[in-house]
């Protein structure tokens, strides 16, 4: 296999770690493979739209999601630089509800996660710019794009001590965990397993 698959703990999210080939005129790998992906999530991405963030250290984007359905996946890996990339599960009736993962994301392992539907992500970039590509199931869509504050409390995100996040005013003025479940914005979890299912089933039918 070209690369090495592990669950992180919010079920529905992957690491993506690929297997580098370095020479002397540099590195090759494939950092995107179909079958891969599709076998560890049960289905392939169907590739809507694809994202580039350019971020100086400290910018700190999310929590987002979209309403499901249809729900928004995303495939992420960092070009240059490096972040901190978080998971969390936003999925009402979820045994892991508010729970959240973390990984590294960097121009050195190169690894990538994939955020299934209904799952929040957030991204703070670590180095001076931090260069990330999305490979999204879904566009833009303005209308049932939310977040969640990535600096809530009950939330409780573990940001490194030593870098100063930087919000943007939508984010900063995002609705805490609680408020947002409470204004009825966040995904089900029973919603997005009949999602998943119906994708599955489209695959092997």
């Amino acid at each position: 296999m070209s690369m090495d698959v592990t669950e992180m703990q919010v079920p529905d999210a992957f690491v993506f770690t690929p297997r580098q080939h370095p020479d002397d005129r540099g590195v090759f790998l494939e950092y995107f493979k179909r079958e891969v992906l599709a076998q560890a999530v049960g289905h392939p991405l169907s590739l809507a739209q694809a994202n580039c963030s350019v971020s100086s250290r400290g910018t700190l984007r999310g929590v987002h999601f979209a309403q499901v359905p249809p729900g928004q996946a995303k495939y992420v890996t960092c070009v240059t630089g490096a972040g901190l990339d978080v998971v969390v599960d936003l999925r009402v009736g979820s045994p892991t509800f508010g729970h959240w993962d973390s990984v590294v994301l960097d121009d050195t392992g190169r690894r990538a996660v994939y955020v299934a539907e209904g799952l929040g992500h957030a991204f703070l970039a670590l180095s001076d710019q931090a260069t990330l590509l999305y490979l999204c199931s879904e566009g833009y869509a303005p209308g049932r794009e939310h977040g969640v504050h990535p600096l809530d409390g009950d939330l409780g995100i573990t940001w490194p001590d030593d870098v100063v996040p930087l919000l943007s005013p939508k984010d900063a003025a995002a609705p805490t965990l609680a408020q947002a479940e409470e204004a009825g914005l966040l995904p089900t979890y029973a919603g997005c397993r009949r999602l998943y299912a119906a994708m599955s089933e489209r695959v092997s039918s």
